[in-house]
């Protein structure tokens, strides 16, 4: 609660300033969706629900070109799950969504508060999915952020550097299994760099976690806490189709003999927009998961390929996306048609995949795309 208070009081400070000043900006967006889905599975599985996301904005630039701008949003949705005839539960949750507030000018800026940071190139095998849960399959790109300062710097060559203190973070993140300690500083930086016809980049993270209430007891060998380093690397050409790696090694020291000391991911990828109709774009990625007790081990692994493709028509837009898990020879189909008008957006979710889901299981609700299925979704943006 500690860290709410603050960004609360920062967040006021700044509406009270901003406010007062004539040249201030104030807006009120958001979204309404609703859903329903079905699982042909036996026995069936049904699951509907309800979102509204108000998002509050402000804003006020200064004569000296600095820029002070916030951003407050909720996430509230009721949701239901049902197993034939049998109501599973629901969850009826309003939670904050972004809670920042951003000093910048050209060249700098630092946000602190509730925030999202990502980067990378990959889309939908993301290594350096380190602080979201962003999901490929989800049109609306709803993710938890992390609580933390973020300040980024950058240069005239187009080069920038980030630099993150988080702090206050209990659930896990991106690849993670075991959680952050909350009362502990997370820390790290990127640095970014052109290179001819594209970019790459460095990053690093520091975290200090807890085994304890994800193993039993007897299963932690010594003490449940233990200090985790992540050194990402990546980069991003244009050469007529766009190609893009990314690269993540974590190493982690538990005191324990069922947790893997070293975590490599590893993604290859490519796009191009085909000169067909109006357009379609494809895009595929080669991804690669391994965990072993050395650093040049096999070990435990997992490889998948993707596929994505889209084509709009007018107001409607169709796209797929489909993986292959290699090691157990098996298909991940996902189609989705969409339509647009005005402030409305609708859309039909089609999937076709194996009972046993082995991919995103760190991504809440992935298990209601095991099977055979279909969801619709209506979004109002105002």
């Amino acid at each position: 609660m500690k860290k709410i208070k603050f960004t609360i009081l920062l967040f006021l400070s700044l509406m009270s300033e901003i406010l007062i000043a004539q040249d201030s900006t104030f807006t009120f967006k958001g979204q309404i969706d609703g859903y329903g889905g079905v699982n042909f599975s036996n026995p069936v599985k049904y699951q509907t629900g309800v979102r509204f996301l108000p998002s509050f904005s402000l804003g006020k630039t200064l004569k000296n070109h600095l820029k002070f701008d916030s951003e407050f949003s909720f996430n509230s949705y009721l949701d239901y799950h049902f197993t034939g005839s049998v109501n599973d539960g629901s969850d009826a949750v309003i939670k904050p969504y972004r809670f920042w507030v951003r000093m910048s000018t050209e060249r700098f800026e630092l946000r602190a508060g509730l925030q999202k940071i990502n980067f990378g190139s990959a889309s939908t095998l993301r290594p350096l999915m380190w602080f979201d849960h962003l999901d490929p399959r989800d049109p609306l790109q709803l993710t938890d952020g992390v609580y933390g300062l973020l300040g980024r710097y950058y240069f005239q060559n187009n080069a920038n550097l980030w630099l993150w203190f988080l702090l206050g973070n209990s659930k896990t993140k991106g690849w993670e299994t075991v959680p952050t300690i909350k009362s502990d500083p997370e820390f790290g930086g990127r640095f970014q760099l052109p290179v001819p016809k594209g970019e790459m980049a460095l990053s690093y993270d520091h975290r200090t976690a807890n085994l304890a209430g994800v193993l039993n007891p007897t299963e932690i060998h010594g003490s449940p806490v233990y200090h985790e380093d992540k050194l990402g690397l990546d980069g991003k050409w244009d050469i007529g189709p766009g190609v893009w790696f990314e690269y993540s090694l974590t190493h982690g020291r538990p005191d324990s003999a069922f947790l893997p000391l070293w975590t490599k991911l590893f993604t290859l990828g490519i796009d191009y927009t085909f000169g067909i109709g109006n357009g379609l774009y494809a895009a595929s990625e080669f991804f690669r998961y391994s965990s072993a007790d050395e650093i040049f081990k096999p070990g435990i692994n997992q490889t998948f390929s993707s596929l994505t493709l889209n084509y709009p028509f007018g107001i409607n837009k169709i796209g797929s996306i489909v993986y292959y898990n290699w090691n157990e020879k098996s298909w991940y189909r996902f189609i989705n048609l969409q339509r647009q008008t005005d402030n409305w957006t609708y859309y039909l979710f089609l999937f076709w995949n194996p009972e046993k889901f082995a991919i995103y299981n760190n991504i809440s609700g992935s298990n209601m795309f095991s099977g055979t299925g279909l969801q619709l979704m209506a979004v109002y943006n105002f």
